[in-house]
């Protein structure tokens, strides 16, 4: 299992460009079997990765013993109809920003019972939102069963896609972080 700085520091230096980076393909296979060990429920909102981070988990035999089901809140809207998101957060704060990347990770785990929630918001581009340059991230990562909260903030270089997947890489090292 790699560290997070480690992990962190690598998603800034290697090109994405032709898909996850071989050292990294086991990632999300390590952090099922974490999640199986703790019995751990997880699930997601996600904006710019689409459903990427959840689909990566169901890629892993014996997921559905940590994984229910999740989100896709590409449009604001969505975000508050579906997870109860107060609109107001969005307003005050744009929808690329720390509180809303928290706000998804908490309200997904709610709505569904999972004891981790994770949030997606930002830019994989190709232009920039709200003032945010593409390649702008935030990941919030909530344990219910601990009450541990994490959102951190990204800036990705590389296509829509290697920011996407930079991003559900970098959600699975928060994940690990928090159980």
């Amino acid at each position: 299992m790699k560290n997070n700085v480690e992990i962190f520091k690598t998603v800034e230096q290697v090109d994405f460009e032709k898909g996850l980076p071989v050292e990294f393909t086991d990632y999300a296979t390590e952090t099922v079997e974490l999640l199986k060990k703790d019995q751990l429920k997880i699930t997601a909102a996600e904006s710019l990765t689409a459903g990427l981070f959840q689909a990566t988990i169901a890629e892993v035999p014996g997921a559905s013993k940590v994984f229910d089901g999740g989100f896709v809140t590409y449009a604001d809207k969505v975000k508050v109809d579906l997870l109860g998101m107060d609109p107001e957060l969005i307003e005050q704060n744009t929808v690329v920003s720390a509180p809303v990347a928290q706000a998804m990770a908490k309200l997904s785990a709610k709505k569904l019972s999972a004891d981790i929630g994770v949030g997606f918001t930002g830019v994989a581009g190709p232009d920039p939102l709200e003032g945010n340059p593409v390649g702008t991230v935030f990941i919030g990562a909530s344990n219910h069963k601990n009450n541990e909260d994490i959102v951190k903030e990204f800036h990705f270089s590389g296509s829509r896609q290697a920011i996407r997947l930079k991003s559900v890489l970098c959600g699975f090292a928060l994940v690990q972080e928090i159980i």
